[in-house]
Order: C-alpha cells, then structure tokens, then sequence
C-alpha cells in the first residue's frame, strides 16, 4: 500500500471518535513515519550506546581481551542497528498513544470539561465545510476517483473526516510541543545514539570542532527562536570545541509558512548568504509569506531575480523534505530538537543542560585521544 493511502485509510471512518488510544490516533502522522523509520534507515543512521563516555558491555573474553559489538562483523553491526531503531520506533509509538491520552486528559480537566466537550470544541467546532470548488478540485485531484462516478456528498463526507482529523492532530499535536518546552513532559525512554552527513553549507562555529551539535528546528517556530539564545551561547562558551549544524524540520501543520521559509533560506545559501538570512527568518518568525521573504533577501542585497526564480521553482522542497526524513528517522516528533554527537536533547532546554551533554562528548572525545 502506497504511504498517502495508508494514511486515508486510517482516517477514514474514524473522525467521529473523540480522543481515544488504539482507536485513530491523532498523532497518526508520528505513527506513520516511524514506520517509514524502520523500513528506510539508512547507513548514516547508526544505534550507539546513549552515553558517550560510556564503555562498550563486552560480549566475551579471549585471552584477557575483551570483545564487543564494535568488533563484530560490520554486516551483523548493520542488522542490530536496524532492529534496535526498530524496537525504538515500535515503543515510540506506543508510547504517543499513552502520552496523547493523558495530554488530552489533563487539557479537558484544566478546562473543566469532559474528554468528548473537549473534542467538541477544540475540534468539531473549528471543522468547516468544504464548498462546492474544494469538493469538485478534490475529486478531480485523486486519480482512483476521477474516472468513477461523481458523488458529492460523500467526496464531501470523506473530506470533513480528513479535516476533523487533521484538527485533531494539530490540537494534539500542540499539547506535545506546549509540555515539552515547558517541562511538564519529559521524554525518559533511551534513544539509540544517531550519526548525521555532514552538511557544510549550514554549520557554524570550527568545522573541526570534536563535539557537533545538529538542531532540527523550524524558522516559525516560537521555541527554536527560544532557543537560538541559548545556542549561541553554547557556541560562544566553547569556541573551537562546538560546532553547529542546522537541520529543517517544519511543522506545516502548525505552521503553514514554514517549508516555504525554509526552502528560501536555501535559496539564500545558494548566493552565500544561509546564516544571514537565518537569522533574519528567526528575528521575524510572521513575516514569512514569498512577498515577505524576497523583501527579506533584498535586505541582504542578494540578487532578487535569481532568489525569486529559486524559490517561485520550488528547487529545495525536496532537500527541505530530506531533512524532515533524516529527523523522523532519529526520532524527531517536536521543534526544536537538538543532538549533541548524538545524543538527544528534546525542546528549548536551559543551557545547562546542553552543557553537561557537551562537557561528556569532550570527556569521551579526550578518552579517545589519549587511547590513541
């Protein structure tokens, strides 16, 4: 089955059901990608030990020596590292059935209201009907029912149900984001430690720096401009032992100006300006309509002709998209998400915490050295 039918198919018949778990979830998307997570990992994601300076757990001795999964065959290496991102993505999700329940739960007694009210009003009430031209366009825009018969009503239907579920999703979606940057939901559960490429173009600080911190981040977002501050801060506190790399990750549903902010932040690289007009982006966070964003790189004096050729072609939404898959892939449900030589660190955390994360990569990278 095709990815985008999987997905009707679970939203299908199920937008009358209020927040419930093992019924359609509302975090159906999560589900979805970490799904396309086990099944198209790649060799640039690697499962490791969680704590750097952490010493593999031998499997055996020989002769006094230790020997560890570092030394088994790189074959047999490939196939734990799948089925261990692969038991990840399985207790992720059933997790996120968990934690969207009690989210829900603990928004509808904060507002004291019941589950089912809750839904009503933060779901129901805000799903609109299609027109008669959506209902025509939709029709027309999915091959498997352009060529049967025409039935409105249910084209009409099948629509409400997919907005009522996306609704739901968003509404879900930002109780995540709201309690994990505030600290009232913290993630426990051990993720296996993840490599990235190298993306020169987007990386600040010395690229020879041993600890690189890779940020998943949406310009739209109002906590990745949050954590901006303490980002630079980190980079300011260990010159020439931090670098940073910035990944895309956004959050459309949430944010509906986001994948195009960041597809002109590539256009802005393509003229050498990408941190420029990264900051720009995160110092106005509204202003991100095309008008908005070409305005933006004629303050930088960029060549507007050929910023608005890029951006007006849509050249970078697949490089855009890669980014989304690369942070699936590692897990990545939320903005901002950071990973200091792999470790995760969910939301706009205090510096301290990042801190402590560097202070043990260097550790480990010191360990490493005089090993050699």
């Amino acid at each position: 089955m095709h990815l985008l039918d999987l997905e009707k198919s679970l939203l299908v018949g199920c937008a009358k059901q209020p927040f419930r778990p093992r019924s359609c979830s509302a975090y159906f998307h999560r589900v979805l990608l970490v799904a396309l997570a086990c099944v198209l990992l790649t060799p640039f994601v690697a499962a490791q030990n969680k704590n750097p300076s952490k010493t593999p757990e031998p499997l055996a001795a020989f002769g006094g020596q230790p020997i560890d999964e570092s030394q088994l065959p790189p074959g047999e290496q490939s196939q734990l590292q799948r089925m261990m991102q692969q038991v990840y993505g399985v207790k992720l999700r059933a997790l996120h059935e968990v934690l969207d329940q009690k989210l829900v739960e603990a928004e509808a007694k904060r507002q004291g209201v019941s589950v089912d009210d809750l839904f009503k009003s933060e779901v129901l009430a805000k799903a609109t009907d299609p027109t008669e031209d959506q209902v025509n366009a939709y029709h027309q825009a999915h091959p498997g029912q352009a060529n049967q018969p025409f039935d409105p009503v249910k084209v009409r239907q099948e629509m409400k149900t997919l907005e009522v579920q996306r609704l739901r999703s968003i509404f879900i979606h930002s109780l995540w984001q709201q309690a994990i940057n505030n600290g009232e939901l913290v993630l426990l559960m051990t993720m296996p430690r993840v490599e990235f490429p190298i993306d020169p173009v987007r990386l600040r600080g010395d690229a020879k720096a041993p600890v690189t911190v890779v940020e998943f981040s949406d310009f739209s977002c109002p906590y990745c401009r949050k954590a901006e501050a303490t980002v630079e801060g980190l980079l300011a506190k260990y010159p020439g032992k931090v670098k940073l790399e910035y990944r895309d990750f956004p959050l459309i549903e949430l944010h509906p100006q986001a994948h195009l902010a960041a597809e002109a932040s590539r256009c802005a690289a393509e003229q050498g300006k990408y941190w420029e007009y990264h900051d720009l982006l995160f110092a106005s966070p509204e202003k991100q309509t095309q008008e908005a964003l070409l305005a933006d790189a004629r303050t930088l004096k960029l060549d507007d002709k050929q910023f608005d050729a890029c951006l007006s072609s849509a050249r970078f939404k697949p490089q855009v998209d890669q980014d989304i898959l690369l942070g699936t892939r590692a897990g990545v449900i939320s903005t901002p998400a950071f990973f200091v030589n792999g470790t995760f660190i969910s939301g706009a955390q205090p510096a301290d915490i990042f801190e402590k994360a560097v202070e043990e990569s260097l550790a480990q990278s010191r360990q490493e050295h005089s090993a050699n």
